[in-house]
């Protein structure tokens, strides 16, 4: 690695430390080396678990969906209400970033039928041309909790 991209790895691992991102050194060496958007794929993901999936714990959430209010109000436990929603929103986004962000095309679609590509973009909004890929396989590291969603299957 020359001084340019060692420059470059320390620069964005700051940044992913600032970000609060585990291994921001693995991350920033994978981005330079690589040439994977690492940080544009830790800023897509890092909000999905508090903000979909973390959410249904707190106090007032479940309640929000008629049929979970009326399985609370019948005695259904809190806890496994809530682990049924998480792991299936959890199931459902996983579900979604594999299919936006693996294949990029329908299989059932005629051959000339368009595709669809995530793509990294500057600041500003241009594209870098860099390809955001396969968020699925990274879901699961983004749990808060550091637990990558143990708890979710139990």
């Amino acid at each position: 690695m020359d001084e340019v991209d060692r420059d470059a790895v320390v620069a964005l691992r700051t940044c992913f430390e600032a970000l609060g991102a585990d291994n921001p050194e693995r991350r920033a060496v994978s981005e330079i080396t690589e040439n994977i958007p690492q940080l544009a794929r830790f800023l897509a993901l890092r909000s999905v678990w508090p903000e979909l999936i973390g959410v249904w714990v707190a106090p007032g959430s479940l309640e929000t969906i008629p049929a979970a209010n009326r399985l609370l109000s019948n005695g259904a436990y809190r806890d496994d209400l809530a682990q049924l929603v998480r792991s299936t929103t959890y199931d459902a986004i996983f579900g979604l970033l594999y299919r936006l962000t693996t294949h990029g095309r329908d299989d059932e679609a005629p051959d000339d039928s368009p595709g669809w590509r995530l793509m990294e973009t500057t600041a500003t909004g241009e594209l870098t041309g860099r390809a955001v890929q396969s968020l699925h396989e990274s879901l699961l590291s983004m749990d808060p909790s550091g637990r990558d969603g143990q708890d979710l299957f139990d």
